[in-house]
């Protein structure tokens, strides 16, 4: 079904028009956007939230998400932009991290639905829900950055890496694990699932419901993202021989573990005899 990756070796820009340059990781970021920003829209009436309050909220969790993205790709890789300043105002190249993403996000949708008297745990459940089919969608950009590839295979369906974008060890290969396709493909089963959950709590999604939707993403995500960092040849921060991402997807499924058993195990509301 992917073997057209195979074959083919993909450019990152989509089209240049005099200063205008437009990059295909840009395209589908802002594909992504558009896809999560839509479903949270269609189903807001389930969670009886006004439709014109998503639109407002997408604009600054769009803001803040980037922002936290940026920012927190900044910190992984504080030695590479100290030496190159100017590459930390490139988005557009890649370099944006979900998990600052989703962390700018959470705080910028606790302090929207404060201030708007809305319920921060149905916004979330509405937000993850769209944010599970963006990133199905953002990750092709990665592909097309030739950038966040795995190890090399001889698999059928291995993307091609141009020479300049090899690690050194990896030098003499040619062909390589699409991660990217992986977690596209990850993502996307999340999203149906969640979409899964929204239709059959249609209208009747409560707080419990929308933390329940809430916790289900950050496990699966988080189970994936862990997973897939075993096969990845990027270099990022490593803490007691784990990948960062992975010790921060461990962070993320203990606590929200965590809170289920506190919150949901079954003998919470049992009374003494």
């Amino acid at each position: 079904m992917f073997y057209f990756l195979h074959s083919f070796l993909p450019n990152s820009i989509l089209f240049s028009f005099g200063p205008l340059t437009v990059h295909w990781y840009g395209l589908f970021l802002v594909l992504g956007m558009a896809a999560g920003i839509t479903v949270a829209w269609k189903l807001s009436s389930f969670y009886g939230i006004e439709k014109e309050k998503i639109l407002d909220l997408a604009i600054w969790l769009i803001v803040s998400g980037l922002l936290g993205a940026r920012i927190y790709e900044l910190f992984l890789e504080f030695p590479y932009y100290y030496q190159n300043p100017t590459a930390a105002f490139k988005f557009w190249e890649g370099g944006l991290a979900i998990h600052g993403a989703i962390i700018g996000g959470a705080i910028t949708l606790f302090l929207f639905a404060k201030r708007y008297h809305l319920s921060a745990a149905r916004l979330g459940a509405l937000s993850v829900t769209g944010l599970s089919l963006g990133q199905a969608l953002g990750r092709w950009g990665n592909w097309f950055n030739q950038e966040l590839f795995g190890l090399p295979t001889n698999l059928p369906w291995g993307i091609p890496i141009a020479e300049i974008n090899r690690p050194l060890q990896y030098i003499n290969e040619t062909f390589f694990q699409p991660t990217f396709l992986y977690e596209s493909l990850g993502c996307l089963l999340i999203f149906t699932f969640l979409l899964f959950l929204n239709y059959k709590w249609k209208n009747k999604i409560d707080d419990k419901k929308a933390i329940i939707i809430i916790i289900f993403y950050l496990i699966a995500y988080s189970l994936l993202r862990f997973s897939l960092e075993f096969i990845k040849v990027d270099i990022t921060p490593m803490l007691w021989g784990w990948r960062w991402p992975q010790i921060m997807s461990l962070i993320i499924i203990t606590t929200s573990l965590i809170y289920l058993f506190i919150n949901y195990h079954p003998f919470k509301h049992k009374t003494k005899n």
